[in-house]
C-alpha cells in the first residue's frame, strides 16, 4: 500500500515520521476521514473547513485546498489500484525538541493513508458502554490524535461489530465510538447537543438538515439512557458509512426501522447527486 507524506508517495514500508514529532510525543495533531469514490468526495469542503479551523485553534499553521486533496487522493487511488477508498488525512504538528511548547507550529507533517472502502453494514447493534465519555481537553471536541477513550471503549465491547454508545460522566447520552447518534420517538428526532462534549460530525450536521428537509423537527439536547429505550427508530452516522440503522440496543429490538431507511436512502441519493 502507498502512503502520501508531505505530498510524496512512498510505500508503506518506507513511511516514517520522526520520534520528535509533537503529534507522536504529545498527541498534537488532527485528522479527517472520508470516502473517495471514483475521484469524488462528498462534503469535502466541510471536512477541509473543520480540519483547518481545528488546527488553527491548537496553534498549527496549515492550509489546504480542494484541488490539492483531489490531487493526492487521485494519486493514491491510482498507486493502490483502487476506485473507492477510505481516506485518513492526517496533519501532525511537526518536529520540535522534547518539551511542551507555547509557540505555534509552522511546519506540520501531512500524512495521507488510504485503504479499500468497506461496504457499509445494512444495520448495526448498539450497546451502552460502562466507560464514560471523557470531556474535551479544549473548548470543544476535536478529531485529534487523543483516541485513548475510544480505544478503551473498543476494548470493552471486544471483537464485535456492534457500536458502543458513550454516556457522559453525568449520565447523559453522548455519541458512538466512531459515530454520532440519532433516534426517533413519534414524529420527532433527537440527537445529543454539542455541549455534551461530542464531536461536531460533518455527516451529523448534514443529516440534521436532511431530516429537517423531510419535514421532521430535530431536537438537540441532554438525554438519559432511559430515553433511548423509548426509541422506535435509531441510527448512527459517520463519513465512511453514512447513515446506518440500529436494529438492537443492548439486545432490545427496536420495533421500527422505516425512518432510518428513509434517511439512509435520502443521504445516499444526495451523495450520488454530488458525484
Amino acid at each position: 500500500m502507498y502512503v502520501s507524506i508531505n505530498g510524496q508517495l512512498v510505500h508503506e514500508e518506507d513511511a516514517f515520521v520522526s520520534v520528535f514529532d509533537h503529534g507522536f510525543l504529545y498527541g498534537l495533531g488532527l485528522f479527517e476521514t472520508f470516502a473517495v469514490i471514483d475521484n469524488d468526495i462528498f462534503l469535502l469542503d466541510e471536512h477541509i473547513n473543520r480540519l483547518k479551523e481545528g488546527l488553527h485553534s491548537i496553534g498549527v499553521h496549515y492550509d489546504v485546498t480542494v484541488t490539492e486533496v483531489y490531487r493526492v487522493t487521485a494519486e493514491l487511488l491510482q498507486a493502490n489500484g483502487l476506485n473507492r477508498g477510505y481516506v485518513r488525512w492526517n496533519v501532525s504538528a511537526g518536529i520540535r525538541e522534547v518539551g511542551l511548547s507555547s509557540q505555534h507550529y509552522r511546519e506540520p507533517q501531512v500524512i495521507v493513508f488510504m485503504k479499500e472502502l468497506p461496504v457499509p453494514p445494512v444495520a448495526k447493534e448498539a450497546v451502552i458502554l460502562r466507560l464514560p465519555r471523557n470531556t474535551p481537553e479544549g473548548e470543544k471536541r476535536l478529531k485529534s490524535h487523543h483516541y485513548l477513550n475510544n480505544i478503551l471503549a473498543k476494548q470493552e465491547i471486544g471483537d464485535t461489530k456492534a457500536e458502543g454508545i458513550f454516556l457522559t460522566e453525568t449520565g447523559y447520552v453522548a455519541e458512538g465510538i466512531v459515530s454520532n447518534l440519532f433516534w426517533k420517538i413519534n414524529n420527532r428526532v433527537y440527537t445529543p447537543c454539542l455541549s455534551t462534549g461530542i464531536l461536531d460530525g460533518v455527516t451529523r450536521s448534514f443529516v440534521i438538515k436532511l431530516i429537517e428537509s423531510l419535514g421532521y423537527k430535530v431536537e438537540q439536547g441532554y438525554y438519559t439512557e432511559n430515553e433511548l429505550y423509548r426509541a422506535e427508530d435509531m441510527f448512527v452516522t459517520n463519513s465512511i458509512q453514512g447513515v446506518v440503522p440500529v436494529s438492537k440496543l443492548d439486545g432490545h429490538i427496536l420495533y421500527s426501522g422505516r425512518f432510518s431507511k428513509i434517511v439512509s436512502s435520502a443521504y445516499a441519493m444526495a451523495a450520488q447527486e454530488k458525484e
